[in-house]
């Protein structure tokens, strides 16, 4: 059995092409996956660590194979890309060398030349992966799930959690406020578990008839009900030997709860208006911002179905309760919407960060993420302040200090923001010195400095 060092990405429009490359790759000392549209390829690099990306150059669709670079190097540095084209000039085989690529190959391909390069591309890739891996430790220990991130001791009690589970299985059943990041530790579970070459897809209970919902989830036959025109593969079919995300269960109605727990536990979906069966093989994972159990109370969720998703259960805390990991989700954020937007803007300052870090955020991760991309966007500076913060964050802030409506910080100094900042977080930690300082991102003798400057 070949010890496989390396995971290489084949893309191509082509299916044949596709599985051909994968086939000729055996050989190596790699695992070769295949996948055929833009879209897909996209999605891995962006979830899961690729070591070399062998891909067409024409796709038909938008994304190309020089968005697919662009994209592998934004999420991985150390991921090679190969490009494979048949209209090979000078033009575009240096515009692709100048993006990034590892190298290039012209149709009809050799494959000896194939292996040889995804070899070195790989062995490549690797050795800059583990300096990486190395150089970074500490503060990859912090970020135990791509796509999650926190160093607060409630993130942290979480990934050792999903650390043993995401391996494995079993059903997952994550609780939370809207916002807090629950499809995206879905899909880090995916990521991170033996499914992740294979699809993860989503799908909110929430707001869909059950006739749709039934649709959705099942797939149907041609004429099963009106508008059904053709024949619809369900998700559970989609994702076989992936994984599907059952957002908002808590809203599914009771009639399809109980058609969603045969299914469960038969693996077994029969599409709406047909009798045939089809195996399917699903790991769930479920979210929800209800108390299910309060619901089980009120008849309105079935107590047979929470224990069939409960195989482990996570509760994301509020944002405002892990004030912590603000600083890491807002870097991010802002990288991200700076790369999306092709803004110059590269930090926040640290007055800034103290107002950010001071609020309440109602509406969790997803209200700071929009508020940081609108900041960039608005920002004509390289450095977000506290004048780029939008004003119904200054407001949400006040009303939470009980400055009511009319409050606004707008026009106050800094010095006086950094005041009531400190005031503001002493209030929430209960005087606790040691916590305010973590909270603000600085150190205990600057915050010690800071009181007696302020008289507080």
């Amino acid at each position: 059995m070949k010890t496989e060092k390396g995971i290489i990405l084949v893309v191509d429009d082509e299916r044949d092409h596709a599985d051909g490359i994968v086939e000729a790759l055996e050989k190596l000392p790699v695992k070769a996956i295949a996948v055929y549209s833009g879209k897909d390829a996209l999605e891995i690099v962006r979830r899961q660590r690729v070591d070399v990306v062998v891909t067409d150059l024409k796709l038909d669709s938008d994304i190309d194979g020089l968005a697919i670079l662009r994209e592998a190097k934004r999420h991985n540095d150390s991921t090679e890309v190969i490009l494979i084209t048949a209209y090979a000039t000078i033009d575009n085989c240096k515009e692709a060398i100048r993006r990034g690529a590892y190298d290039y190959l012209v149709k009809p391909i050799d494959i000896d030349q194939l292996r040889t390069l995804v070899g070195q591309a790989a062995r490549k890739a690797w050795v800059a992966y583990s300096r990486e891996s190395k150089t970074e430790k500490a503060e990859a220990e912090e970020f135990e799930f791509e796509g999650v991130w926190g160093v607060s001791p409630a993130m942290k009690g979480i990934f050792e959690v999903l650390k043993r589970v995401a391996p494995t299985n079993i059903s997952v059943l994550i609780e939370g406020q809207s916002g807090t990041g629950k499809e995206l530790l879905a899909r880090a579970i995916h990521n991170n578990s033996p499914r992740w070459d294979k699809l993860f897809r989503p799908i909110n209970c929430a707001g869909l008839s059950e006739t749709l919902l039934e649709s959705e989830l099942f797939g149907h036959v041609k004429g099963a009900f009106t508008g059904a025109s053709s024949e619809r593969k369900g998700l559970f079919e989609v994702a076989d030997k992936g994984t599907l995300l059952l957002d908002e269960i808590g809203d599914m109605p009771l009639n399809m709860q109980a058609k969603l727990l045969r299914v469960i536990e038969d693996g077994v979906v029969i599409p709406v208006g047909s009798n045939k069966p089809t195996v399917v093989d699903v790991r769930i994972i479920s979210a929800t911002n209800h108390d299910l159990t309060r619901l089980i109370e009120e008849k309105q969720f079935r107590q047979d179905l929470y224990f069939r998703i409960k195989g482990v259960s996570v509760t994301l805390p509020a944002l405002r309760d892990r004030a912590e990991d603000i600083p890491v989700l807002a870097e991010y954020f802002l990288k991200e919407a700076a790369a999306e937007i092709g803004s110059k803007v590269a930090g926040i300052t640290d007055a800034a960060m103290s107002v950010l870090m001071s609020c309440d955020w109602p509406g969790n991760i997803r209200q700071l993420r929009n508020s940081i991309r609108t900041m960039v966007v608005m920002c004509d500076r390289d450095v977000l302040d506290v004048a780029d913060i939008p004003p119904e964050i200054h407001q949400v802030r006040q009303l939470a200090a009980g400055g009511g409506a009319a409050s606004s910080l707008a026009g106050m100094p800094l010095n006086e923001l950094e005041k009531q900042a400190i005031v503001d977080t002493l209030a929430r930690t209960q005087g606790n010195r040691e916590k305010a300082a973590k909270i603000l991102g600085i150190g205990e003798r600057t915050l010690y400095r800071k009181i007696k400057e302020y008289n507080l």
